[in-house]
């Protein structure tokens, strides 16, 4: 008697689909805990939990600005891999709801931007940024390798407009001289070219550049961060576009994916029951 085989009903759940979703949010979550780890890690080293007096700079402070991007990521990467893999709807519509927030937040911001950019706000913004830095500059040690970093190895530049605006910082002003600050009329470190052949960078090699009498070569940068900004977003501005417009792709699809990933687990459940 021949034995009759039952074959059983394939899910209509697209395997590629859920586990494609799965593994980019996987790999979102992880990089997400590593920033936020060490943004944690730098506060805790700053000894910022129990100074919250000190929160007034905190939009300025670098490792803040790594703990709200990784905790960010960090919710993103959670629900999209465990919605995907839990086959949670519930999961996944909070995860393209969040998305979609964060997509038009971006979008407002950049049409935002291109309205100003004619207006200065932008130029204002990033100009008071700067102001910031250089006037809190030896007290936070994250704020002081960020603005070292670039002036020396990002844009190659001083100040906002030149060497002189590093006179608004109580270290470099001509007039600490009389408190017996050895900066007094200089400038950072991060200001001076490297030297060819230079193996350990001089770290006084900014003292008394800005006193009256110093040699006209002063091997620092004499263009302002600002002006230094602008000259490297004109010059890689097909690679920022490129860049952002591949980010709201991406986004774009993670949504798309949610969303029929979604649609495809309730078709399911609505035949089971």
């Amino acid at each position: 008697m021949p034995v009759r085989k039952y074959r059983r009903e394939t899910s209509e759940i697209s395997c590629c689909l859920k586990y494609l979703l799965f593994a980019s949010n996987v790999i979102l979550w992880l990089a997400a805990l590593v920033v936020l780890s060490v943004g944690i890690w730098a506060w805790s080293e700053k000894d910022m939990f129990r100074n919250i007096t000190r929160l007034h700079f905190i939009a300025l402070d670098p490792a803040f600005v790594l703990i709200m991007l990784g905790g960010v990521a960090f919710l993103l990467g959670f629900l999209g891999s465990v919605g995907a893999l839990r086959e949670n709807t519930c999961l996944l519509a909070a995860y393209a709801i969040f998305l979609s927030v964060l997509l038009i937040a971006e979008i407002g911001f950049c049409a935002l931007a291109f309205v100003l950019k004619d207006k200065g706000w932008i130029k204002d913004q990033a100009t008071e940024g700067l102001k910031a830095f250089i006037r809190h500059y030896r007290e936070d040690a994250d704020q002081q390798n960020l603005i070292d970093w670039i002036q020396e190895d990002w844009l190659q530049c001083c100040g906002i407009d030149g060497p002189k605006d590093w006179d608004s910082n109580n270290y470099f002003n001509c007039s600490s001289i009389a408190i017996g600050s050895r900066e007094a009329c200089g400038v950072p470190f991060s200001c001076c070219r490297r030297r060819p052949q230079e193996v350990i960078k001089n770290k006084q090699c900014g003292y008394d550049v800005r006193k009256e009498g110093y040699p006209v070569d002063r091997n620092i940068h004499e263009r302002g961060c600002l002006r230094a900004g602008e000259d490297w977003l004109e010059a890689h501005l097909i690679s920022v576009a490129v860049c952002s417009v591949s980010l709201l792709v991406l986004q774009i699809l993670g949504i798309c994916f949610a969303q029929n990933l979604r649609a495809d687990i309730y078709n399911q459940k609505s035949k089971w029951h």
